[in-house]
């Protein structure tokens, strides 16, 4: 039997998530949890975020999350980052005058949107990277977004790079909004992230969390 959990560390949607895993993989075992054996040991782990990045950053650090992440990622463990944590996987974020240190395992800094509205809430497309896994088929569909900040490219070095057990190249998808151009998912290896939230985008979402399990079960 496949095993998930949703990392509960104090931030994010976590219920949804539980909610929408369970409609996807009715024979999964699904867990909500913040102990340290279940996330290590899980087939799959999820990392919701909502909120501050500094706050999440912190409060991932205080609930044992990083080393958790780290480790699972040397170990070539699935992890799913969603929203704010996607944006924790970067090097930086900087919010309200905030500069944070994120996970640095994947190059860039997180910035707010330059748009004449913030958030960016509401259904938009995104610009499929090539051969993706997540959005197999699902290269014309709409996903749900509520943000004010996102990683705009990767575009330098991840800070942590050498937490991963080889080279991996990263497929990145973008979103747009207004005039700016932001990172919407990241592929990496094990590690991959939305900056949407798959578990409130209906069937897309559903389909993305499919491709998301099928891919290590």
């Amino acid at each position: 039997m496949t095993s998930l959990v949703v990392f509960d560390y104090g931030f994010g949607n976590v219920r949804s998530m539980v909610r929408a895993l369970e409609n996807v993989a009715p024979d999964a075992r699904v867990e909500l949890t913040r102990d340290r054996s279940a996330a290590l040991n899980a087939d799959g782990l999820v990392v919701p975020g909502v909120g501050a990045f500094a706050a999440c950053m912190d409060g991932l650090v205080s609930a044992g999350g990083a080393d958790i992440i780290y480790e699972r990622v040397r170990s070539d463990r699935p992890v799913l980052g969603v929203c704010v944590g996607e944006q924790i996987m970067f090097n930086s974020g900087s919010e309200r005058g905030i500069h944070c240190d994120g996970l640095g395992l994947f190059g860039g800094h997180v910035g707010m949107l330059s748009a004449p509205v913030v958030p960016h809430m509401g259904w938009n497309t995104v610009e499929v990277a090539q051969d993706s896994v997540l959005f197999s088929g699902l290269e014309d569909e709409r996903f749900y977004y509520v943000h004010s900040y996102a990683a705009h490219e990767l575009n330098e070095p991840a800070e942590h790079e050498g937490v991963f057990s080889r080279a991996y190249e990263p497929r990145v998808t973008y979103g747009s909004y207004g005039a700016d151009t932001f990172v919407a998912a990241v592929e990496k290896g094990p590690l991959m992230a939305t900056q949407f939230h798959p578990e409130k985008s209906g069937e897309a979402g559903a389909g993305l969390l499919r491709n998301w399990i099928r891919s290590f079960s």
